[in-house]
């Protein structure tokens, strides 16, 4: 009976619900206004013109952030051996010394196609605006720091260490660097042993004799190092090969809001001590043409990595990742 009532009662509220087959109709709404009919939402196409804007707004904080604030940097030489190594991967910043001309990223479309597609060398990705005089916020690199720097008139790219600032008189003399007629620091010859992989071969015509194999088998690179002393007492080493072409130099007194830069690979780098056409920085380098500086290596390769994401992890060389590339200071 009770089954019953509850029967009667909702077909007495839904007088349609108890036809059999009748499709049930919804209540009506609170306020007793005539039940509303629900219905699908409408499917929507992929809106493109969305989906382009969002794209090209992240595009441009990347290339913002890569202009003024930072941007990756990689070795491609042994100039600076042996702090850094071909294969070593940093982060360059592009506010130290304020903002010039070189500062900007603006993506060169062709460059990229043929470096990418057409597997052609490239010298840079990137456009470069006409030069510009002077800095915005610009300030003077410390001596000592690891900056990144374009020879004038070119687009490409160099890592070196700032060693004289302007009006500096600077000479090199037998290997010797001599600031304002006191030579710097050198200390005794020490070695570097750096192991050898695709990115570090130690070629026998670039470093004679210096290819070793070690009871256990692996193959290192035994490079004479000396560490020199800057004046204002930062230290760092640099790799002594013996006699070479920059081994004398000058003397200069460098101009106001130049640099004077050098590699500390001393034997095996083109830098301010040799001309342009000699691949070198052409001497001191208006300080406009300095793109920033090093901080420390995020992750470095061996060399051995292919596209096969398998092989990464493999190619890591594991001892470098966080190096700092601030000199240390003498006590």
């Amino acid at each position: 009976m009770k089954e019953a009532a509850l029967d009667g009662k909702e077909s007495l509220e839904n007088p349609a619900a108890s036809r059999v087959g009748a499709t049930p109709v919804p209540p009506p709404g609170n306020d007793g206004s005539p039940p509303t009919k629900t219905t699908a939402p409408t499917r929507r196409g992929t809106d493109w013109w969305g989906e382009v804007k969002g794209i090209f707004w992240l595009v441009l904080v990347v290339l913002g952030f890569h202009s003024f604030i930072a941007k990756p940097f990689y070795i491609p030489s042994e100039s600076m051996l042996p702090g850094l190594r071909i294969g070593d991967r940093l982060v360059v910043t592009k506010f130290a010394y304020g903002w010039s001309f070189v500062s900007p990223t603006i993506p060169n479309p062709v460059a990229i196609f043929k470096s990418v597609v057409l597997r052609q060398q490239e010298d840079s990705w990137s456009v470069q605006i006409p030069f510009i005089k002077g800095r915005l916020f610009g300030s003077l690199p410390t001596r000592g720091d690891v900056v990144i720097v374009t020879p004038p008139g070119t687009q490409n790219d160099y890592i070196k260490r700032v060693i004289g600032l302007p009006g500096d008189r600077l000479e090199v003399r037998g290997g010797t660097v001599i600031l304002n007629g006191v030579p710097v620091k050198r200390g005794p010859v020490h070695d570097t042993l750096i192991p050898v992989d695709t990115n570090s071969p130690c070629s026998e015509d670039e470093y004679p004799g210096a290819r070793e194999t070690r009871a256990d088998g692996a193959m290192i690179c035994r490079l004479p190092t000396i560490t020199e002393t800057l004046p204002n007492g930062r230290r760092f080493d640099t790799i002594e090969m013996g006699w070479s072409p920059g081994d004398d130099y000058g003397p200069i007194t460098i101009p106001a809001a130049h640099v004077f830069l050098m590699g500390d690979n001393r034997d095996r780098s083109a830098d301010s001590r040799f001309a342009l056409t000699q691949l070198g920085l052409g001497g001191p380098v208006p300080y406009e043409n300095l793109g920033g500086r090093a901080e420390f290596i995020t992750f470095s390769l061996d060399g051995d990595a292919t596209y096969n994401p398998l092989t990464w992890w493999g190619s890591l060389r594991s001892d470098r990742a966080g190096t700092s590339l601030h000199p240390a200071t003498a006590n």
